[in-house]
């Protein structure tokens, strides 16, 4: 279990014996509030992930090719030159689609940056450690001006 989510386990359940010994909480309560919280921990922004902001992702596109995977769902517009479109929960079911190399650099991006980073974890567990998100996801290359397929 990777240190960040032990902490935001550990920080629910203190915050959970607070509430309890104020409130006398009730535990299905609690348990669906523990449920959804972590649920949510996969969509931080994990150690083993960089972050590429809008205009570094295009000046790099710009300097040679790159392996660019929308995770986004439901499916968007994508940004132009994209490889992939591989759903964030269901990364698994495309592995014969990912780089053989586990080392190529692979780019995620989607709406908004958190199922960039849920797929990322897919990736990391499958062996993949070089996973780049772009920072803000479509809503920052296009705030950027930069182009969409068409």
């Amino acid at each position: 279990m990777d240190k960040g989510f032990s902490h935001a386990v550990e920080a629910l359940f203190y915050m959970y014996k607070k509430i309890e010994k104020t409130m006398k909480l009730n535990k299905t309560i609690f348990a669906v509030f523990l449920i959804v919280s972590i649920t949510a921990c996969d969509f931080l922004k994990p150690d083993y992930l960089k972050f590429i902001t809008a205009t570094e992702l295009n000046q790099t596109m710009q300097n040679g090719d790159v392996f660019l995977v929308d995770v986004h769902t439901p499916r968007q517009q994508h940004i132009k030159g994209t490889d992939l479109f591989v759903p964030y929960n269901e990364v698994d079911k495309y592995q014969d689609k990912l780089p053989k190399d586990k080392n190529t650099v692979i780019y995620l991006y989607c709406e908004g940056g958190p199922m960039g980073n849920a797929a990322a974890r897919s990736l990391h567990d499958l062996g993949y450690g070089n996973l780049v998100n772009l920072d803000g996801g479509t809503n920052a290359w296009r705030k950027a001006g930069f182009k969409f397929e068409k």
